[in-house]
């Protein structure tokens, strides 16, 4: 069963600075239909002006995962760290017991493009920790979230994966996935169809009750799968 989230469906919202697009209830945008799926709580979509971020603000009992795609982050937290993060660069955060941070874009000619998405943890008021890299691109998945840091991959408080895949031409793939796991595709950039129907750039995919994802991908293409329970 697949059901497509539309990005122009997403919520939306402008303030000048901040162009940002919610696939699940959040801040000002409110759908019951809408709340999640599985230990997903947030996938937002953030274009941020030059010059411009969020201010100091706090999180708590909340795994949180930045995937920049173009330009960088300033980041400052409660935990000590001053960082900048670069396009291609995947930040994690446990919120455990309590922090606080700000984000930002330093450039003053150079906007801002991530995604920041929100997991809830199986382990609540754990000490807050900070990690950052960059995955070396590849053709095919990479592995970003484990329960145990498999690899190269980011340990997250919960029993889900997330693998980024990339594909740099045309191509057909067959992926086969577990029935009764759940799945969510958000893709990032290009095109594809999978299992018959046409998904494109921001587009998400709620996966549930399949076997196999049959994926064609129609030009360059980039997208995240999440596992979940």
């Amino acid at each position: 069963m697949l059901y497509v989230r539309k990005a122009n469906q997403r919520g939306h919202a402008n303030h000048g600075w901040l162009d940002t697009y919610h696939t699940f209830s959040f801040a000002g945008y409110y759908d019951p239909r809408f709340m999640g799926f599985s230990h997903l709580r947030v996938i937002n979509e953030d274009k941020i002006m030059q010059g411009k971020g969020f201010g100091t603000h706090p999180h708590q009992n909340m795994e949180i995962l930045t995937y920049v795609l173009e330009g960088t982050v300033a980041h400052k937290d409660s935990m000590g760290n001053i960082k900048e993060l670069k396009a291609g660069e995947f930040q994690i955060m446990s919120a455990g017991t309590g922090i606080t941070h700000s984000e930002f874009n330093p450039s003053q000619t150079e906007g801002l493009h991530l995604y920041q998405i929100w997991i809830e943890p199986n382990q609540r008021n754990i000490t807050p920790r900070y990690e950052q890299k960059a995955f070396p691109a590849q053709e095919g998945a990479t592995l970003i979230l484990s329960p145990q840091a498999e690899g190269n991959s980011f340990k997250v408080f919960q029993e889900m994966k997330l693998w980024r895949y990339q594909f740099n031409n045309t191509k057909q793939q067959l992926l086969d996935i577990k029935a009764n796991r759940h799945y969510w595709l958000q893709m990032v950039k290009g095109k594809i169809m999978l299992n018959g129907v046409e998904v494109q750039a921001s587009d998400g995919v709620a996966i549930t009750k399949e076997t196999q994802l049959s994926l064609e991908m129609i030009e360059k293409t980039e997208f995240l799968l999440f596992e979940l329970v």
